[in-house]
């Protein structure tokens, strides 16, 4: 089935202290917005129940919990968390092959897969944090590039990485693998704490097949409307961008 421009669209339901802003929002946005995205403070917060509201809206559930532990621990999340029939799921790389290898394994034994998406570098960690706070000597590109082959390797679905690493990664990896980019901003918004953000047309003529975009749209005057303007942005982007997949 051929991509609509809303499923490249992933809305970040963060910062909701109620269940009735999620709903709101939900409501608000779906006419624009395909997949949306709970991560661990809402996960935790409220608990699975919180992924009926994006269910009962026909949406897909993306759930980023990043999970990172030992190789028994992640994958029996991983299969906790499938149980709970989410369409995306993520670990991070930085656990090594033997985790992201229990993950994958545990995620195909589901009864209904998600795909299982390693992430690679968060988007608050510039080229200065890596170097002095993480100790990583090489270049961002390609410490992205070398963690996005080992999910690869392990049998994981997709990647997340910022804008910014598109370019070093989009060579080396299968034609099926989902390619997800977080600290989407239009050209006049904040980048509030994300130091490697990217437009929606960059970052689509980039490669990425799915931008999760959060506070642009959550913390907006008129959420429907901002959703909107990033879907229009997305569609006229791909009219000059790769194929969808």
């Amino acid at each position: 089935m051929e991509k609509r421009a809303r499923d490249y669209l992933a809305l970040a339901l963060d910062n909701c202290v109620r269940t009735e802003s999620i709903r709101g929002l939900i409501r608000d946005t779906r006419e624009h917005i395909g997949i949306y995205k709970i991560g661990l403070e809402q996960f935790t917060r409220f608990g699975p129940g919180v992924l009926e509201h994006i269910r009962s809206a026909q949406r897909r559930i993306f759930l980023d919990l990043k999970l990172h532990d030992i190789p028994n621990t992640v994958g029996k999340a991983v299969a906790a968390a499938a149980s709970h029939e989410v369409d995306f799921l993520t670990v991070h790389t930085q656990g090594g092959m033997a985790m992201l290898q229990a993950a994958a394994d545990a995620a195909s034994r589901a009864a209904r897969p998600p795909r299982l998406v390693g992430v690679t570098v968060l988007t608050s960690i510039d080229e200065r944090a890596l170097r002095e706070e993480l100790l990583v000597g090489r270049a961002p590109g390609d410490h992205v590039r070398h963690l996005a082959g080992l999910a690869a390797r392990a049998g994981l679905d997709g990647i997340v990485c910022s804008a910014a690493d598109l370019g070093a990664v989009r060579g080396g990896l299968p034609d099926t693998f989902e390619i997800i980019t977080p600290g989407i901003r239009m050209p006049d918004s904040n980048a509030d704490d994300q130091k490697r953000v990217a437009t929606p047309e960059s970052a689509i003529a980039a490669g990425a097949t799915i931008l999760v975009v959060g506070r642009p749209i959550t913390a907006a005057p008129d959420p429907r409307l901002a959703a909107q303007r990033f879907e229009q942005s997305i569609a006229g982007a791909l009219k000059h961008g790769p194929l969808a997949r």
